[in-house]
């Protein structure tokens, strides 16, 4: 374990609200529908507003003092360095849980989570049920999930010595959860002892038979149509696209900002900001979203994270005929998820379901939006097994 600093030199992040500062909006018309400003993509008027705000309101060393409050460390494993950040559990024999981030995400995701699960103490729970949490960032090198679960298992067990563990994810980070109950459970050499997800990631095998799988596979088709044409573009020319980013932060505020308005439950939330319609800020603040970006922008790190994309589908991207993941999996299926789990049926072909739980409030993100309701539904599928 070799302790990470995460501070970015003033010069750096001069240089990106330089560039913030130094960008023409004149010229960029403004397509923008009224009833649907972000139906071409990033709309112009919020993305002025959050500009704005990034020049005169927003300070970078709010974020890192938010993500110093866990401790971070940076382990070079089969040639790469792994970042993480690890909070030991309350409680007298705290079981370690990994969790894992996706794309356009990052570890700030789960700050609001992290202590909820290492000490529950702390908001009403018992400190026996605290839990040691990890949160590594996704790999910046062109691997892709299954390579990125045999890194995981060897940080965890290898590394932090743990004889067994529980792994969490959503996105990309459902995908390499599945890997580590498919291919590094305990049975099988490794370290994971069960596995929740908040994403259908790792297909399985079977194809949809009954009326309700091929209704729901219908579904599936028509969102991966209508979203997804930055995955085609990640996914076969990501240094094309990321020649541009790398020297626009603008670019990536409306690249990624783009996808947490359509990931997201935008609906109105009485401890948010009130605005008409669906709404980014009706789930997070201004503050929270920028940190995630700045993450990206300070660590130079879109093209790796582009780059993820070629790698995955280098290779397997879902089980095959005859697989199945056999460890317990808890599944919080949320009401508006992108890619929305199949009906049961299909999902206990592939995998050991021992909880289910459908949430009416949340998206894509679910850590990051509803916290409580995560760290919830994680623990009380943990204290199940």
């Amino acid at each position: 374990m070799t302790p990470f600093d995460i501070t970015v030199s003033d010069t750096g992040i001069q240089n990106i609200l330089d560039k913030v500062a130094a960008y023409d909006w004149s010229t960029m018309q403004d397509f923008a529908q009224p009833d649907a400003p972000w139906a071409g993509g990033g709309n112009q008027a919020y993305l002025r507003e959050f500009c704005s705000y990034w020049l005169t309101d927003y300070k970078w060393d709010d974020t890192v003092a938010e993500l110093s409050a866990f401790p971070h460390y940076r382990d070079c494993i089969d040639g790469l360095d792994i970042h993480y950040l690890m909070e030991p559990g309350s409680g007298t024999n705290p079981p370690a849980l990994i969790m894992t981030h996706g794309w356009p995400g990052s570890v700030y995701e789960f700050m609001n989570v992290i202590p909820r699960l290492a000490h529950p103490e702390r908001f009403g729970g018992d400190a026996e049920d605290g839990m040691t949490v990890i949160c590594p960032s996704l790999p910046g090198t062109p691997i892709g999930p299954k390579q990125t679960a045999a890194l995981y298992d060897k940080l965890m067990t290898k590394v932090l010595g743990h004889d067994s563990y529980i792994a969490q994810g959503g996105d990309w980070g459902s995908l390499v959860t599945g890997f580590l109950g498919l291919n590094h459970c305990v049975a099988k050499g490794g370290g994971c002892r069960a596995i929740h997800l908040n994403m259908y990631g790792l297909a399985v095998a079977d194809e949809p038979n009954s009326a309700e799988e091929l209704k729901w596979m219908e579904t599936f088709k028509a969102v991966m149509a209508a979203e997804t044409g930055y995955l085609h573009v990640q996914s076969t020319r990501p240094l094309s696209l990321a020649y541009a980013m790398m020297d626009s932060p603008v670019g990536v505020a409306a690249w990624l900002l783009d996808k947490f308005v359509s990931w997201s439950d935008l609906r109105p939330r009485a401890d948010k900001s009130a605005h008409p319609g669906l709404h980014l800020e009706h789930v997070y603040t201004k503050h929270q979203l920028l940190s995630n970006i700045m993450i990206y922008l300070t660590t130079k790190s879109f093209n790796s994270a582009s780059w993820y994309y070629l790698a995955y589908f280098s290779g397997p991207t879902g089980m095959t005929p005859g697989e199945r993941v056999s460890v317990p999996a808890g599944v919080a299926n949320y009401a508006h998820e992108l890619i929305t789990f199949p009906p049961r049926s299909l999902v206990d072909r592939g995998y050991h379901v021992t909880q289910w739980t459908d949430h009416d409030r949340g998206g894509h993100f679910a850590a990051f939006e509803v916290p409580e309701t995560f760290a919830a539904d994680v623990q009380r599928f943990v204290t199940s097994l």
